[in-house]
Order: structure tokens, then sequence, then C-alpha cells
């Protein structure tokens, strides 16, 4: 008899795969959902309700990862199906919604921002996809696509937020798309939320400061979400700079050309 791998689901004779988990997969979905219907809203020209949508993505990308190990339903399946709602929900979601508001008015200059940021965005995940058992769990290499995506979201909600609506023309933001997209793929280390640390057992005082940032979010969303974000992405930089990140030296694996 076949033994099954306790990461995969129940093969049958010839490797075929008799099943999926389908808890983590459905919120992998919905992942997958909420980037679909931020590219309809940013097509009907409701950037704002786009914003949100990519920031639901988000959730939906977070619990599905905490449930597939919490459960121990991981496997090679939906570690594929993620990458791939992924690149829909914080990569081609994205870039359009920037081409949409920001950079129609650029040109080519404009066009190429929203292509890079996709590009570079794939690139990071196929990264990550490659590493992920040679890096460390608690730092990010490169900038990961999330958390751009939530730049990009964020940029958007604190816009609207500051009483615009409508598109927008600012160097500012093109600028900012090729900044993401050079920190995606860049060697910086990012701190990860998925080090299991963090959800141990933690100073009284984490809790006090988690409830305090909480209320804080839930009174101005526009404005802490994006102070968030942007300081989630300068911090990468900042801490190779100052050494904060650096800890040991660890070799980048050397990937293929593929």
């Amino acid at each position: 008899m076949m033994s099954t791998s306790n990461h995969e689901p129940g093969i049958r004779k010839g490797g075929v795969r008799k099943g999926v988990y389908l808890l983590p997969n459905l919120f992998t979905t919905g992942t997958l959902f909420a980037g679909f219907y931020s590219i309809v809203a940013t097509l009907k020209g409701d950037f704002h309700i786009a914003a949100w949508f990519i920031l639901v993505a988000a959730v939906f990308d977070v619990l599905d990862g905490k449930v597939a190990r919490l459960t121990g339903a991981t496997s090679q399946f939906g570690v594929e199906y993620d990458s791939l709602a992924d690149l829909a929900a914080f990569g081609v979601a994205p870039g359009l919604l920037m081409y949409a508001w920001a950079l129609t008015g650029f040109g080519k200059l404009g066009w190429l921002a929203g292509f890079l940021y996709v590009v570079c965005g794939a690139l990071r995940l196929a990264r990550f996809n490659v590493q992920v058992n040679t890096v460390e769990s608690k730092r990010f290499v490169g900038l990961p696509i999330p958390a751009a995506a939530g730049m990009v979201a964020s940029c958007v909600l604190l816009f609207h937020r500051l009483g615009g609506s409508g598109t927008i023309k600012k160097v500012s933001i093109v600028i900012l798309i090729y900044v993401l997209a050079y920190l995606m793929v860049s060697n910086h280390r990012y701190f990860s939320l998925k080090d299991p640390e963090l959800f141990k057992r933690q100073p009284f005082g984490f809790l006090v400061l988690a409830i305090f940032l909480i209320i804080v979010i839930v009174a101005e969303p526009a404005i802490m979400l994006f102070s968030i974000a942007f300081l989630y992405m300068l911090s990468g930089p900042i801490g190779d700079v100052t050494g904060f990140f650096r800890g040991p030296k660890k070799a980048v694996p050397t990937e293929s050309p593929d």
C-alpha cells in the first residue's frame, strides 16, 4: 500500500493526487476573487472600491497560509495556486489600478511603469518559491508583493480621504511605482509577519500596543494604512543601511536562468 505524505493530499498509483485540501484553497480563491473584483471596479472607474478589494485580498492571503499551517493542510498544489492568485490580486490588479488612476497621462513612461510593477511582482513570487526552504523564516528577501500592493491601495485611499476623486497626475506616483518594482526584486530584507515566534507569548505591553494600533486604524483607516505601508516599505533599505536586519550573513541562493 502506498503511503500518504504529511504535506500532500492522498495520491494514487502513478503519482496522481486524489484531491486537494478544501479550506485553505477556499481562502486562496477568496484572494483571487477579491483581486478580480478590484480589476472590475478599476474598469468601472471606482478606484476607491478597487483599492479596498486589494486590501481584502491581502486579508484572505494571510488567512489561507495560517489555516494551512494550523490544520497541517499544506501541499504543493496549494503553494502553486497561492502564487497564481497572488500574481492576479497583488500584481495585475494594482498595476491596472495604478495605470488607470495615475499613469495614463504619462504615455509610454506610465504604462511601462505599470508593466514593470507586474513583472517584478511575478519575479518576486518566483524567487520566493525557489528560496522558501533556504532563507530565514524571520526575514523576506525583497519587498513582499502583498506589501507593495498595500502601498498602492493605501495611496488611492489616502487620495480619497484628502478629498480627491477620479484620477490624478503626479510624477511622484510614477516614481513610487518604479521604486516598488525595484524593492520587490532587491535583496533588502524585510521583517516577516509569518514568523511563528510572533504569535507566541509576548510581553503584556505588546497587547496594549496592538489594541491601541487597531483603535487608531479604525479611527483613521486611510491615513494609518498608508503610514504603516510606507514605513514598512522603507524598513528594508533603512534596516540594511543601519544593520538592524543584518544578523549573521547568509548567502542568497543562486537561481537558474529560468
